[in-house]
């Protein structure tokens, strides 16, 4: 089966190739404005911009064709260009990320999946993106993919910031949550919850197909997205399943000036590591 799918993968790589169709785009929305981090793509990280890391580590991807920065910033929109990014400039009153991808999808024809890539993610593993890809290629009734990881800590467990996920025995997910979920009624601590059970926290990644991202976005915001304050569940209070893919590799999300500090301190061991290699 593996061979299969794998043969399949590289007819498909093959084929793009061929053909020069940008079948697969990876949109990373980069908005200026953040109320908890001012100019957030811009954030010096090793003296680089954060979206400019966020580009250089998406760009790594096997799958995706053509890869772009929607902004609403010309600021942002000069940096991006002038690292080497193809930048759409997409309107300030777009609410959010997902809004802002479909607005890039629909001017570009040939896009037929379209990732959603973090532009507050600096280090993400282009590998993850490339596994969150995979279902759709694979699988035509997959309209959705995104990824989950165990989790591992006590903090991740308890954190309202770590959203949670539940997925069926087919890898669809069916519920994501803020609050840790499932409950282990047996577990006395935290610590046995996350041992005696097998706990996902959602990394944020998504895949849509064209019509889904477009039908996605043209709904009304749901009561259950609006009572967690996720837009995902909007897809699954109207019957639209997630595939869910768990990956080993994390991510790390830039919200605050403590995580941006945070990354900081990571990049600089990163650089120091490999200068010592």
């Amino acid at each position: 089966m593996l061979q299969k799918e794998m043969k399949n993968f590289s007819k498909f790589i093959k084929l793009s190739e061929e053909n020069n169709i940008p079948q697969v785009i990876g949109v990373i929305p980069a908005r200026f404005g953040s109320t908890r981090l001012i100019a957030k793509p811009l954030a010096n990280i090793g003296g680089k911009p954060m979206i400019q890391h966020t580009f250089e580590n998406a760009r790594h991807s096997r799958l995706i064709n053509k890869l772009i920065i929607a902004v609403d910033d010309k600021k942002v929109e000069s940096v991006a260009k002038d690292f080497g990014a193809e930048v759409m400039m997409t309107p300030k009153k777009i609410a959010s990320g997902s809004d802002r991808i479909a607005f890039v999808a629909k001017s570009i024809s040939q896009a037929k999946i379209i990732v959603n890539i973090q532009g507050d993610e600096p280090f993400i593993n282009p590998r993850m993106i490339d596994e969150a890809i995979a279902p759709l290629l694979f699988d035509k009734t997959v309209m959705v993919s995104t990824l989950a990881k165990k989790i591992s800590t006590v903090s991740e467990l308890k954190s309202p910031s770590v959203v949670k996920v539940v997925f069926d025995y087919n890898s669809n997910a069916l519920y994501f949550s803020r609050s840790p979920i499932p409950y282990v009624r047996d577990a006395r601590t935290n610590i046995d919850r996350i041992m005696n059970a097998e706990i996902f926290k959602h990394i944020g990644l998504y895949v849509f197909r064209r019509e889904a991202l477009l039908k996605f976005t043209e709904m009304p915001a749901t009561d259950l997205e609006q009572t967690e304050k996720l837009e995902q569940l909007r897809l699954l209070e109207n019957g639209i399943k997630i595939k869910v893919v768990v990956t080993e590799f994390d991510s790390f999300s830039v919200d605050t000036p403590e995580d941006l500090q945070k990354a900081r301190i990571y990049y600089d061991r990163y650089l120091k590591m490999k200068a010592e290699e």
